[in-house]
């Protein structure tokens, strides 16, 4: 996602210092090039967002595979620990220590899961970031047309009433 956005703010620099020309043509359409460039942009972001969905998806089933096999393992201490005390003491600070990893592993545990909601939260923050961004970039390409079209008018307008004042010289 910070590679999409760097890709995005180096376009964005690119179009300032005039490498990439950004200019609209005289019907007020995008050029082929920035239209190519923003479907390469938009299905490099669409790619990016895939993938980090599928990472999302794989880490969630890791930690839930986890906790599943740590509950059962749990369970199964829980009745060994139960059998030992049955036989004997000789065993108790076997079965104490394990314990003590348990109780150790499952402490690791929480602030894992803690974590990733915390990304979750921070990837729908960024992507909803992006796309007002997104939003506010197509609002600003529709006012830069509204603009080149009006002045494109103007000019006309202004070429024309010199075209009759031209006329009207020649005619006096």
């Amino acid at each position: 996602m910070m590679q999409t956005q760097r890709t995005l703010e180096n376009q964005q620099s690119l179009m300032q210092s005039g490498q990439i020309s950004g200019s609209l043509s005289f019907n007020g359409t995008l050029s082929k090039e920035d239209e190519e460039m923003s479907k390469s942009a938009l299905s490099t972001f669409r790619a990016k967002e895939e993938e980090i969905e599928k990472k999302k998806l794989e880490v969630k089933e890791k930690v839930q595979a986890q906790l599943g096999r740590i509950e059962e393992e749990t369970k199964r201490l829980a009745t060994i620990r139960e059998e030992l005390e049955a036989l004997a003491d000789p065993m108790k600070k076997e079965v104490s220590l394990v314990r003590k990893k348990i109780d150790s592993v499952n402490k690791e545990l929480k602030p894992l899961g803690q974590t990733c909601q915390k990304k979750e939260r921070e990837y729908k923050e960024a992507l909803e970031a992006f796309n007002e961004k997104n939003k506010e970039k197509v609002q600003l390409i529709t006012r830069l047309m509204e603009l080149v079209s009006e002045s494109e008018r103007l000019r006309l307008k202004k070429l024309e009433e010199l075209s009759k004042n031209i006329e009207t010289i020649r005619s006096a």
